[in-house]
């Protein structure tokens, strides 16, 4: 295995961590950014108000991108286990 294998095999587990943690995120982040905002305009400054909706966001986010999580990771693992053999040279 030489230097630019593993980087691209790194290059290549960013991006699947990208892809597969994105959707949660950007679930999050949303529901966030909308109870901010309700606390900014109702002036509830209830730091655990945030808690619950991001959670129940997530959980609904890896409900439905968990295929295609699963796909992205299954993809991921079948190219590097196929492979073992170059990076073991």
């Amino acid at each position: 295995m030489t230097y630019l294998d593993a980087i691209s095999l790194g290059r290549e587990a960013m991006w699947v961590v990208l892809l597969v943690t994105g959707p949660a995120l950007i679930f999050g982040l949303v529901v966030g950014l909308v109870i901010s905002v309700f606390q900014a305009v109702t002036q509830i400054q209830e730091p655990t108000l945030a808690f619950i909706p991001k959670i129940l966001a997530v959980g609904i986010a890896i409900l439905l991108f968990g295929p295609f999580m699963l796909a992205i990771m299954t993809d991921f693992m079948s190219n590097v286990i196929s492979n073992v053999g170059m990076y073991l040279h």
